[in-house]
């Protein structure tokens, strides 16, 4: 078996002497090939070099955002004729950033001993799991973009990592908690359509998922919409409010596990299609990185696009 390993040394939890045990690890029962991200977009180019060169599987040891542009570039754009998934490299994780939203919500152990334990088991046996992927602005999303509020953390938490801040999990809550209260964070009102429903307006901020966990907070699984996975339709959580009380009340609901219902909220968990219309310019981001500002999105889905080294589901 053929095993392109990719490794991101800029990821918020990686060191040299675990991605060098990982590199040796994979090489002693598989032919393996490290290949160092040096850019942004360079895991991408890296993917689409695996298809290219016959590889069956990629390994990404790195954050989401590294699985991302790996994905994106082993599928090809969503405008484009994608490839039946079985003959596309199987895609595999061991952990690596802050939040590693996607591995978790696949069965992956958090831990990165344990994951390559589990990924050496599966490619051992040879075993494909079919996924499905969410879209838009022609990309491929994983787990989840977001309009709005939630776009908005993730640009801040952006910032400070450019000034030397580490993504923690507790930043990542006092930035979200920070960006309710500031009086100047006031994102721009959106309207959210979805199949045989009447269009949603007034929103302020919106995620559509593509599997059940939006985020982790620790060993926490924030669920904004737990009927939501990677076998089944998108799911859509909009609020029309960023008042401080009431979304206290609904972070509270997240943070116990509880069923996130509220009044201003408007959730669906199995749909084809979303799309965002926005008189301003609001901010938006994908798996967790900030991609600008826009004022539509058309988010669609589709079935079982990707195979993962990954648990069974059920496992």
């Amino acid at each position: 078996m053929r095993v392109m390993l990719i490794t991101n040394p800029y990821a918020t939890f990686t060191t040299a002497e675990g991605r060098d045990a990982l590199a040796n690890t994979l090489d002693s029962r598989f032919s393996v090939d490290v290949e160092r991200t040096t850019h942004r977009g360079h895991a991408g180019e890296l993917g689409a070099m695996a298809v290219r060169d016959g590889y069956d599987a990629v390994v990404v040891h790195g954050g989401d955002g590294s699985v991302n542009e790996v994905a994106n570039g082993i599928l090809g754009a969503p405008d484009a004729d994608t490839p039946d998934s079985a003959s596309l490299p199987a895609l595999g994780v061991v952990p690596g950033g802050s939040a590693n939203v996607f591995a978790r919500a696949l069965g992956v152990s958090r831990d990165p001993l344990a994951a390559t334990a589990q990924l050496m088991t599966l490619l051992d046996s040879g075993a494909r799991r079919p996924i499905s992927l969410g879209h838009t602005l022609n990309r491929w999303f994983l787990f989840n973009a977001g309009m709005g509020m939630d776009a908005i953390v993730v640009r801040r938490m952006e910032e400070l990592r450019h000034k030397g801040r580490r993504a923690t999990a507790g930043r990542y809550l006092r930035t979200t908690v920070g960006s309710f209260f500031r009086p100047s964070v006031t994102p721009p009102s959106f309207t959210v359509e979805v199949p045989d429903h009447e269009p949603v307006e007034g929103v302020r901020f919106g995620f559509v998922s593509n599997t059940g966990p939006w985020t982790y907070l620790g060993t926490r699984a924030i669920r904004t919409n737990p009927g939501t996975d990677f076998e089944h339709g998108l799911g859509i959580f909009a609020a029309t409010s960023v008042s401080v009380p009431r979304n206290i009340v609904l972070g509270s609901k997240l943070l116990r596990g509880v069923e996130p219902t509220a009044k201003h909220v408007f959730r669906d968990d199995d749909v084809e299609w979303v799309r965002f219309r926005s008189d301003k310019p609001a901010d938006v981001q994908m798996d967790g990185d900030y991609l600008g500002e826009y004022t539509s999105l058309d988010f669609g889905h589709r079935r079982h696009v990707l195979d993962v080294v990954a648990p069974p589901l059920g496992s």
